[in-house]
C-alpha cells in the first residue's frame, strides 16, 4: 500500500525545507527540534496533571502523573517516551499521555528517564524500572490500583516497556498485567531486516538515525544484553500479555513483528498490527494526521480490555 496522502504531503514538505538531519546536529539541538515537533497539549484536558520527583537507585527521577475524571482507584499505565534514548522528555510525550488517560480512563505516569549520551545503557532501563516499582508501591497516593498496572511506550519507549516487563519478571518486580509496545526497538545487534533495507531513508526515521541513536546509547558489547535488545532474550515466557503496533514504512517494522512472534512462541498472549501506509511516529500523530487515530483507538481498546479482564 502507498503512503497515506497526509504522510506523503508531510514528507514532501520536509524534503522541500531541506532541514539538516538529526545526525548532523548537536544532541541538544536535536532535543529542541523534537520538542518543537511534539509540543505539550494542555488543550487535551484531563482531571489533573502533577509533576513529581521520586527517588530511584541512581538519584532523582522526574515523573508526570495524569489523572482521569472519576473516583478511582484507577488502573495505571506507565508511559515511556520515544526518541532513541537520546531525545524526548515529559513535554514530547504529553499529548499521547493525556489521550490515553482520557480514552482508557486510567492514571498515566510519564517518566523523564536519563538520556544518552550523558547517561548510557542501562541508565534509562533502571530509571523506568524504578519508577514503575515506585508507582506500584505508592499506588494509593496517586489513586491507582496496584493490581492493574501496565507499561507502554513508543520506539525507544517501546523498548523500555518491553525491558521493564522482563526486569519485573526477573527481579521480582511489580506485577504487570499488560505491555503496549508501539513500533518498539527490540534488536540493536542486527540492522539487516527487510524493513531496514526497504525503509532506510525517506520516511522520517532513517537507518542512519537508528545507528546514531544506538551509538549514543550502548556500547557494542552491551547491545546483545536482553535489557538493551529484548528480542535477544533467551527466555520470554511468563511475561504479561502484549500488543505490538508497527508501521509499514518504518525501519523498525520487522523487529517489532519478530518480537511479537517470539513472545507468542514463548506462550505469551500477544497480538500485533501493522498499519499500512503509516510511518514511524504515528502514535503521537493521532490528532494531527487523522488516519492515524485508529492506532490510538486500538491501543486504548487493548489497554481497557487488559484492565477489565
Amino acid at each position: 500500500m502507498p503512503l497515506i496522502v497526509e504522510y506523503q504531503a508531510l514528507l514532501d514538505q520536509l524534503a522541500e525545507a531541506a532541514a539538516p538531519a538529526l545526525t548532523q546536529m548537536p544532541v541538544e539541538a536535536g532535543r529542541e527540534m523534537f520538542r518543537v515537533a511534539q509540543p505539550e497539549r494542555p488543550d487535551i484536558e484531563v482531571k489533573s496533571v502533577e509533576n513529581r520527583t521520586i527517588e530511584g537507585r541512581n538519584g532523582s527521577i522526574p515523573i508526570r502523573i495524569y489523572s482521569p475524571t472519576g473516583s478511582g482507584p484507577f488502573p495505571v499505565t506507565m508511559m515511556f517516551h520515544g526518541g532513541g534514548w537520546v531525545i524526548g522528555d515529559l513535554m514530547t510525550v504529553d499529548a499521547q499521555s493525556r489521550q490515553v488517560c482520557n480514552q482508557v480512563g486510567c492514571v498515566v505516569v510519564a517518566v523523564d528517564y536519563r538520556l544518552a549520551p550523558e547517561h548510557r545503557f542501562p541508565a534509562a532501563t533502571e530509571d523506568c524500572f524504578d519508577a514503575t516499582a515506585w508507582v506500584h508501591a505508592n499506588s494509593s497516593a496517586i489513586n491507582a490500583d496496584p493490581n492493574r498496572l501496565a507499561v507502554s511506550g513508543d520506539s525507544a519507549g517501546g523498548n523500555l516497556a518491553a525491558v521493564v516487563a522482563q526486569m519485573a519478571r526477573d527481579e521480582a518486580g511489580p506485577p504487570l498485567v499488560f505491555q503496549l509496545l508501539v513500533y518498539p526497538v527490540t534488536n540493536g545487534h542486527v540492522f539487516e531486516t527487510a524493513s531496514y533495507r526497504e525503509n532506510a531513508e525517506g520516511y522520517m526515521l532513517t537507518a542512519e538515525a537508528m545507528h546514531w541513536f544506538w551509538d549514543h546509547y550502548a556500547d557494542s558489547n552491551d547491545r546483545t544484553h536482553p535489557y538493551a535488545s529484548p528480542l535477544l532474550s533467551k527466555e520470554l515466557s511468563n511475561l504479561p500479555a502484549a500488543y505490538v503496533q508497527v508501521a509499514e514504512f518504518d525501519p523498525l517494522r520487522d523487529e517489532g513483528l519478530q518480537y511479537a512472534e517470539a513472545l507468542a512462541n514463548a506462550g505469551v498472549s500477544v497480538r500485533s498490527t501493522c498499519y499500512d501506509g503509516f510511518i514511524h511516529g504515528f502514535f503521537s500523530h493521532f490528532d494531527t494526521i487523522p488516519p492515524t487515530r485508529v492506532a490510538m483507538d486500538d491501543a486504548c481498546i487493548a489497554l481497557r480490555e487488559a484492565f477489565n479482564s
